[in-house]
Order: C-alpha cells, then sequence, then structure tokens
C-alpha cells in the first residue's frame, strides 16, 4: 500500500506557473465547497491537520500541493460552488484550473468528491466532462455516506452509477469520514494510480 501516513505539505500555487515540477504522479482533489474534500484528505493520509478544514466553505482558495514521495503527489483544488468571492478571483481560478488539467502531464487521476445526498449538481457534471474531454480518469466519491440509511446509501450510488453510465474511465464509490466507510477502496483505488506510474 502507499505510504499515505507520509504525506506532507509541498507548496501552494495561486497560477499554474507556480506549480512543482510535472514529473512523477498526481492525484487531483475537486469537489464542492461543502463535499468534504479536506477532511477526506486528513482522513486519507491520517493526519488531523494537514489539510486545512474550516466551518465557513471556500477557504481553499489555492491550488495546494502534498507529496508522499519525491514522485508522488496529492493536490488540492480550490472548492466550487460556495466559495463568496469577488467573481474576478473565481473566474482566475477557473482559468488556472483548466490551464492545469489540459497541461499537467503528471496528472492521472481526477477524485470528485459529492455530497451523496446532493450528487451530480452541474458544476460536479462539468469537472467530469472536462476530465472525459483531456482523456483523464476520474474517481467519483459520494461522502457522507452515514447520513444515509444503506438502503438510500445504496440507491443513490446506483443513480449516480446510471447517470454516469457513458463516462468510461469513471468509477464511482460511497464514503463517510465518520465511519471510515469506503476508506480503503479510496486507498485501494489511489495506489493502482500511483503504482502504474512507478
Amino acid at each position: 500500500m502507499v505510504p499515505f501516513r507520509q504525506t506532507q505539505f509541498l507548496t501552494s500555487a495561486a497560477k499554474f506557473s507556480q506549480c512543482p515540477d510535472d514529473m512523477g504522479t498526481e492525484i487531483a482533489m475537486a469537489g464542492r465547497s461543502n463535499a468534504g474534500k479536506s477532511t477526506l484528505i486528513n482522513l486519507l493520509c491520517d493526519q488531523k491537520h494537514l489539510a486545512k478544514t474550516s466551518k465557513q466553505p471556500g477557504r481553499t482558495q489555492l491550488i495546494n500541493f502534498f507529496s508522499l514521495s519525491p514522485k508522488w503527489r496529492i493536490v488540492d483544488l480550490p472548492g466550487y460552488g460556495f466559495a463568496k468571492v469577488p467573481g474576478a478571483i473565481r473566474a482566475n481560478w477557473h482559468k488556472e484550473i483548466n490551464t492545469y488539467f489540459q497541461k499537467r502531464a503528471s496528472l492521472k487521476l481526477m477524485v470528485v468528491i459529492m455530497d451523496i445526498r446532493h450528487p451530480l449538481k452541474e458544476t460536479d457534471m462539468q469537472m467530469l466532462e472536462f476530465a472525459r474531454e483531456v482523456d483523464l480518469a476520474a474517481h467519483v466519491v459520494l461522502s457522507k455516506a452515514d447520513k444515509l440509511s444503506k438502503a438510500q446509501m445504496l440507491k443513490s450510488q446506483n443513480k449516480v452509477k446510471s447517470a454516469l453510465a457513458g463516462f468510461e474511465q469513471t468509477s464511482i464509490q460511497c464514503f463517510s469520514a465518520l465511519s471510515k466507510l469506503g476508506l480503503d477502496k479510496l486507498k485501494t483505488r489511489l495506489s493502482q494510480v500511483y503504482q502504474d506510474d512507478a
């Protein structure tokens, strides 16, 4: 298994030109500002304060890079959907992130985190469509699964699977930071990506 516990903060980039050297393998984490992205990263890496969490959506305003090893990185992208920032700043985020997706050769997987109770919002679909356009594999994580009964969880998962039937490079799973449901599955999926590129 990949040594997720060894993950350390590497650097932040306000623009694409500030990203670290484009080598090795990167997995990007994307999601709406209240989807639990930072919490997922912290649980994945078994560190409470690695990625900053906040009750105020939209705190992540930079592209944050975390290093697992000299060749493997996790990238925390700015949350979308609820960030209370001026339109010009939001437009700049979109521009820089689009450039990152299009030009970053080391990017091998985009993890899209969605609240299982409200999946497939317009912005979520835009991210998945963009990944498909640039031939990038995606992994959908339906977070906060503990908020639903098992029957409701499976119903939501199946609904998402049906909606994404045409996305051949997209895999889907349920996840709960509270119960750790799906944590091992997530680690396995990400480990495959890193090790395939080793």
